[in-house]
């Protein structure tokens, strides 16, 4: 997989591990292994500008997703065709504020936003209840399974 992380913000973030992260997640999703994805750490200013851009709201968010060539998970055994996934653009600062909120590390809410990312650039949403369960549920297991995964090394 070639997955190009590139942090243009003065915060430290785990860049090996949201890699590792990363390739697990478009692993369990069978993706294609010469699928690409970009994921980028943008400061506070540009995400507000993107966020009214592309979402029309104002403020800085904590995860913007831009889906390029509309790749969906393969199936079971079955790997998706190679492609652009997208980009991901995370904010540290929004992201620091939410993990503080939430009582747990700042790098267990990126590496959540970066999965979350990878599921919207393969077509999930949670804009409906029901999408929003299966969503939500992926975007667990594909963490917990991580977390697991890293225990165990």
């Amino acid at each position: 997989m070639s997955i190009e992380i590139n942090n243009e913000t003065q915060i430290s973030v785990d860049e090996p591990r949201v890699l590792r992260l990363a390739q697990h997640a478009l692993a369990e999703l069978n993706i294609h292994p010469k699928a690409e994805l970009a994921i980028q750490f943008i400061d506070e200013e540009p995400m507000e500008v993107l966020h009214i851009q592309w979402m029309d709201e104002p403020g800085p968010t904590d995860v913007l997703s831009f889906p390029m060539d509309e790749l969906r998970p393969g199936g079971e055994g079955e790997v998706t065709a190679p492609g652009l996934l997208g980009d991901i653009v995370i904010c540290p600062q929004v992201a620091i504020r939410q993990a503080e909120a939430a009582g747990h590390e700042p790098i267990n809410e990126v590496l959540m936003l970066t999965t979350h990312g990878i599921l919207h650039l393969l077509g999930f949403d949670h804009a409906e209840p029901d999408e929003e369960k299966e969503m939500f549920a992926l975007q667990k297991e594909i963490l917990d399974n991580f977390y697991a995964s890293e225990a165990s090394e």
